[in-house]
């Protein structure tokens, strides 16, 4: 073997228990040609013993030990020690199914034009007793093509973060995670987009993504809701600015208070809302900040404005995707979901 193909992050923290899993599933992978830099970030529990153990009987393991400083140093040491030409990120509480680092890079081979691909991840939680991780886990899996990723992802990070496979030459070129006060994964995502690298996705379930408590989007105030409006909310207006013909003017679709409160994040990068549209009969036909509410059966015609719903509720964002669409309205061209 030359060199590997797929250079796999694992950062590791306090993670003895799901670590073996995490690695079995990879060293159990039909891509052989793979290595695995297992990055210890100054754990406390028996992980270092873990990846020694890994590392004497399998030259794939390699180990990486830093001082404690989360996720991003991992990362990116992870990255700095890569030797092949493909960069595949994974978690240590989650599994691989047997084929995923094959069929994704095989993705990449085949198609040149595509700088990042995901798969399908299966729900590793509680349904039941976490029904809003499970729909963001549907939601997801229903953007597989590139088109459908670029238009959606002001709405959510489109991907689980464990379960993407890039080029590594784009962290060169792009840099690599960025640490601060947002999620280093979406950050990559948007800014990567941004640069106009095309994404995809697998069709095949290939990851399970594991739900536990101690999950750092769980815990974490860089993964709270509000550092993701903040983050993508400047990717949002540099978007607006290159590609709404009526920039810097919006129409915003819902005027609830958090609706509200998320879209005047725009205010400070220059975008003007000129009018919200609604359908709770309270609020339309007032004023709010000198905007008028109107009802979203009055919305001009398409191509007259452009239009950002932020509403986010569970079936709502279908719910106006499909009255847009049926109205002529363009995802991506005169319109785009944020919420």
């Amino acid at each position: 073997m030359s060199g590997p193909k797929v250079s796999v992050a694992l950062p590791c923290f306090n993670c003895a228990a799901t670590l073996p899993a995490a690695l079995d599933s990879l060293l159990a992978q039909t891509l052989g040609e793979i290595e695995i830099l297992a990055v210890d970030d100054g754990s406390t529990d028996d992980t270092a013993d873990v990846l020694r153990d890994y590392a004497r009987r399998d030259g794939r393991v390699r180990p990486l030990t830093l001082p404690h400083g989360g996720i991003v140093p991992a990362l990116n040491a992870a990255l700095a020690a890569a030797r092949a030409p493909l960069a595949a990120r994974m978690d240590a509480d989650d599994l691989c199914m047997p084929e995923r680092l094959e069929v994704q890079a095989r993705l990449l081979d085949e198609r040149p034009e595509l700088g990042l691909v995901g798969c399908r991840v299966r729900f590793g939680g509680d349904r039941a007793a976490r029904g809003g991780y499970a729909h963001y886990v549907d939601w997801i899996n229903g953007l597989t093509a590139p088109g459908d990723i670029y238009v959606n992802r002001f709405v959510e990070s489109p991907f689980a973060h464990p379960s993407i496979v890039f080029r590594r030459e784009l962290a060169d070129r792009l840099g690599s995670y960025r640490a601060g006060p947002f999620p280093e994964d979406y950050e990559l995502i948007l800014r990567f987009l941004e640069a106009g690298v095309r994404m995809a996705k697998a069709e095949a379930e290939l990851l399970v993504w594991n739900d536990p408590p101690e999950r750092l989007s769980r815990n974490h105030p860089s993964y709270a809701v509000d550092a993701f409006y903040r983050l993508k909310t400047g990717f949002l207006a540099r978007w607006l600015a290159r590609n709404n013909p009526h920039h810097p003017d919006v129409l915003v679709l819902g005027a609830g208070r958090t609706t509200r409160k998320r879209a005047d994040l725009l205010l400070e990068h220059g975008v003007n809302i000129v009018a919200y549209a609604d359908i709770d009969p309270r609020k339309i036909g007032r004023a709010v900040n000198g905007r008028p509410v109107l009802h979203r059966d009055q919305l001009p015609p398409a191509g007259e404005c452009f239009c950002l719903s932020y509403v986010g509720s569970r079936g709502a964002r279908d719910d106006i995707a499909a009255f847009l669409r049926e109205r002529g309205w363009k995802e991506g061209m005169d319109c785009l979901m944020v919420g």
